[in-house]
């Protein structure tokens, strides 16, 4: 059964070691290089990126409201054996006017002078819509580094766990060839023997879970930061080693206020609701710009138009606007008073959710204290389990037992100490400071 077991372990260092030289990269890093790297490849940054430029192209149509419009038109007409009667002062006249080809063409000039403020108002509501998408995206950004901030500390974890399990695997190992010298000469019952040799076994399959975790956390890892997903990456040991004490409530709220990139960013949603209500308002006024133009026209054998030039004033009003409601300001306003109750929903949000992470990071503190306790005592438990075994007043099982805590005890302390970093990374992005 030993050698069935030792057989096991090799074949599985084996396969790492196959796996390590078939060509896979294996890269050490930090997190903020990851954070850095998740956000350099994100594919929802990337989206974000267009709907900046669709906001730009927007802007671009609002400006082109304010230049001049020119408008060049020509034609060509040929007309099969017309009936031509010309009149002039009240008399008839008819010839042998034979006009079978029109030829005329046009060009027309008009630059808005007065429309209500529509175009002014369009110009500073499409800015504001450019700022609130920036600003979107500032806060996408700090949703990717929390992201990356949570897919690291899993691998942490899994690393970390592996290493106990490795540690405890070998000492298990060194136990069972100690265990089994012990049978062979007498001096141990066959049954505890393999007792020992299960627990060993059990380690074996936890640490294969605890592998197969890893390569998963390693796996998601590659695909946030862009890496080839053969990656192997290294994670920083002293990832959890970081100074996390928490400031008042009262500060985290204050920053979120000032830093939160969404509650920024629909206060220019609401700027740019609120321009759009003046200018549905202005719909209700004329509009006023100068016209020019230019005709020339050609009747061969008839009449021959040339610089034919105007310029004047042109004034336009639709008279609908008596009768009928301005559906475009009621939609308007509606959209203010929609985004009014967002913004007192969305600080509403943000107090629950600074106030929660809070409480879960200050929680996840004091696990680690009561979970360092715990593993003192399950440290202090297997020495004394251990000295009275050697010395025969407790059975191999009150052994193993207390093994197996102290194992469980290593893992926990482990865990709580990276929940805690990522608790309070989470207050960070909650407040808007994530990424300061």
């Amino acid at each position: 059964m030993n050698r069935k077991i030792r057989n096991i372990f090799g074949i599985l260092l084996f396969s790492i070691s196959i796996s390590q030289i078939s060509g896979q990269e294996t890269r050490t890093i930090s997190l903020d290089e990851a954070v850095d790297l998740g956000i350099k490849n994100s594919k929802n940054l990337k989206i974000d990126a267009a709907k900046i430029e669709e906001s730009t192209a927007q802007l671009v149509e609002a400006k082109n409201n304010q230049l001049p419009s020119l408008k060049v038109s020509a034609s060509y007409l040929h007309l099969f054996s017309p009936n031509v009667n010309l009149k002039t002062g009240g008399s008839s006249a008819a010839g042998d006017l034979k006009i079978n080809d029109v030829m005329y063409g046009s060009a027309n000039l008009s630059y808005p002078i007065f429309a209500g403020g529509r175009i002014k108002y369009g110009i500073q509501s499409a800015k504001y819509l450019i700022e609130a998408s920036k600003l979107s995206t500032e806060n996408d950004k700090e949703a990717v580094a929390y992201n990356v901030s949570q897919a690291y500390n899993n691998l942490f974890k899994a690393s970390q766990i592996i290493k106990v399990l490795e540690e405890n695997l070998v000492a298990s190992q060194k136990r069972d060839e100690t265990f089994l010298k012990l049978e062979n000469n007498g001096l141990m019952a066959r049954n505890d023997r393999l007792k020992a040799q299960l627990q060993t076994s059990n380690i074996e399959l936890q640490l294969l879970d605890a592998q197969n975790n890893y390569s998963i956390a390693n796996i998601n890892m590659d695909l946030l930061l862009g890496l080839p997903e053969s990656t192997i990456l290294k994670v920083d040991e002293n990832y959890i080693s970081e100074n996390l004490e928490n400031q008042p409530t009262s500060y985290y709220l204050s920053q979120a206020i000032q830093n939160r990139k969404d509650l920024q960013a629909l206060d220019y949603q609401r700027k740019a609701a609120s321009l759009g209500s003046k200018a549905a308002k202005a719909e209700d006024l004329p509009s006023l710009a100068i016209t020019g133009g230019y005709v020339a026209a050609d009747i061969p054998g008839f009449v021959t138009v040339t610089n034919a030039i105007n310029i004047g004033v042109g004034v336009s009003y639709n008279l609908d606007n008596i009768w009928k409601k301005n559906s475009s300001l009621l939609k308007s306003q509606a959209r203010e008073k929609q985004l009014e109750a967002n913004n007192e929903l969305l600080n509403d949000q943000i107090k629950l959710e600074i106030n929660k992470d809070y409480q879960n990071s200050s929680l996840a503190k004091k696990k680690i204290e009561v979970y360092e306790r715990a593993l003192e005592q399950a440290t202090e438990n297997y020495r004394i389990n251990k000295n009275k075994y050697d010395n025969g007043l407790v059975n191999i099982t009150d052994l193993l037992d207390a093994d197996a805590a102290l194992v469980g005890a290593k893992v926990n302390v482990i865990n709580a100490k990276a929940d805690a970093t990522l608790a309070h990374k989470k207050l960070l992005q909650s407040s808007g400071i994530l990424n300061q």
